[in-house]
């Protein structure tokens, strides 16, 4: 009977729990025991939470029992990367010196997660603090895509997106500041979607005012449906985040539903700016025929930044991230941890790098980065006023090998193309939206002739989730990718 339920939707579990058909123990037991056969392989989960996970399915259990009203995702395993916390659980970051820092809270989408009936399967890994595409760290070493254990699943929630793939878990939580979400969505064949900036509430301490790059919470599911199943549970205000937004009563699961008849649709094939592989090309453009048989009209743009490089803007979005991180360098001092002194030695080079970048930048410096980003929010807003969407590749390249080993780095290519780019995240066509706020989802494509998949960006207006939902479900019910886990 349980066969079938890793790879069974969030929506589907949810509704047999509801129905008595399936237990919420069946359903715990079947993940934990999948966790087991793959786990050792992908280095998705960092931390398993097996008796905490069958306590709250027994309890789950006796909640369908007792008849009352159930949560959406009432008995459903939901998987948490490893830079949020829930309490008395380890918040590693993915940091050696952070190793045995445990959470006292949970963190607000957490508890909003649990209301909902979610029962928490554990922990997953990401490069230290999330700092580059790729997921690895000194800790616990890198994560695969299952779809080529050689080959890295991405980041900085390769952890999550790789549990969605293998049946690990239906739901994952992931967060996005420079792609992390859509990236690793991309090598791992799933769906992810960074919503508009701050529709989800995030309180945040020592610093609730964030700045540019925008990074934001968001799901990793198998089918559209599922991740607005989770996004509907996530969205709304909180009086502790000063920079959300109000309710918008939107819908995200009944966007789904709708057609797409009267979209008009601009591709990218490199978002103006971008060196990008054939290989990724050739999947991208078989893919937009599915746009155009849901009734969708496709025209191919060009996008300009009042002609800002790729180099100015992808150092625009590197002093942000610099800057966050020499912040935390100084306030993880309360914690006595010294990243940028005597525990240097053992965090990832490339983190304490940026670390010590940001700490050193100028005030003048970091709000110059604004003026580069307010062009690329100019140039993207000027194709809005032509599209209800934009279409692009996710990812510049394949695949990237995973170097193994726990004092190596995983990172991406130097070039692409011929052309010269930041192994970190320059061959990602991503973090532009961390830089303006607006939706984008990652929805798969296809796959290469190797057989690796291939990750399409949707972008939305700002505020226009339920398009960007919209669109994504539609392409998925002319190109259904469900088959893809198959023998994964």
């Amino acid at each position: 009977m349980t066969t079938d339920l890793p790879y069974s939707s969030a929506e589907d579990l949810a509704l047999r729990i509801r129905r008595g058909d399936v237990s919420p123990v069946e359903v715990i037991d079947a993940h934990l025991e999948r966790i087991d056969d793959r786990n050792d392989e992908l280095n998705a989960y960092v931390e398993v939470l097996d008796d905490r996970a069958r306590g709250a399915a027994e309890e789950a259990e006796r909640a369908v029992a007792a008849g009352g009203e159930l949560g959406p995702l009432h008995g459903v395993p939901v998987a948490i990367k490893d830079l949020e916390d829930v309490a008395g659980v380890r918040t590693t970051s993915g940091s050696k010196p952070m190793a045995e820092f445990v959470a006292e809270e949970n963190a607000l989408f957490v508890d909003r997660l649990l209301d909902a009936g979610a029962i928490l399967l554990g922990k997953t890994n990401t490069p230290e603090y999330g700092h580059k595409g790729t997921t690895d760290n000194r800790l616990f070493g890198p994560t695969s895509t299952p779809f080529d254990t050689a080959k890295n699943a991405g980041g900085s929630s390769g952890g999550s997106a790789a549990a969605v793939a293998a049946g690990l878990a239906p739901l994952a939580q992931g967060s996005d500041g420079g792609g992390s979400i859509r990236i690793p969505s991309a090598f791992c064949g799933v769906f992810g979607i960074k919503p508009t900036y701050r529709r989800i509430a995030r309180p945040a301490q020592p610093n609730a005012f964030t700045h540019t790059p925008f990074s934001q919470l968001g799901p990793h599911a198998r089918s559209v449906r599922d991740a607005a199943l989770m996004l509907d549970v996530l969205v709304g205000p909180h009086p502790g985040d000063p920079m959300v937004l109000p309710d918008s009563a939107t819908d995200f699961l009944g966007a789904t539903d709708r057609g797409i008849g009267d979209f008009s649709v601009g591709y990218s094939p490199d978002l103006g700016v971008f060196p990008v592989e054939g290989v990724v090309t050739d999947v991208i453009e078989d893919a937009l025929s599915a746009f155009e048989r849901a009734g969708a009209e496709v025209t191919r743009t060009e996008l300009d930044y009042d002609g800002r490089t790729r180099a100015e803007i992808e150092d625009a979005w590197l002093s942000g991230f610099q800057v966050n991180y020499g912040a935390l360098a100084e306030d993880k001092k309360a914690l006595g941890v010294e990243y940028l002194g005597a525990d240097r030695a053992e965090a990832t080079p490339e983190f304490a790098a940026m670390a010590e970048a940001g700490a050193a930048m100028s005030a003048v410096e970091y709000q110059r980065a604004d003026n580069v980003r307010t062009d690329v929010f100019s140039g993207i807003q000027e194709a809005f006023e032509e599209y209800d969407l934009l279409v692009a590749p996710t990812l510049a390249v394949e695949s990237i090998e995973n170097v193994l080993g726990t004092e190596t780095s995983t990172v991406g290519p130097e070039e692409v193309n011929g052309e010269p780019v930041d192994p970190l995240v320059g061959w990602c066509l991503t973090y532009p939206f961390n830089m303006t706020g607006h939706p984008v989802a990652n929805v798969p494509a296809g796959r290469t002739a190797s057989g690796m998949p291939v990750g399409m960006q949707v972008i939305g207006p700002r505020f226009a989730d339920d398009d960007v939902l919209a669109a994504s479900a539609a392409v998925e019910r002319v190109r259904p990718w469900a088959d893809s886990y198959e023998h994964l």
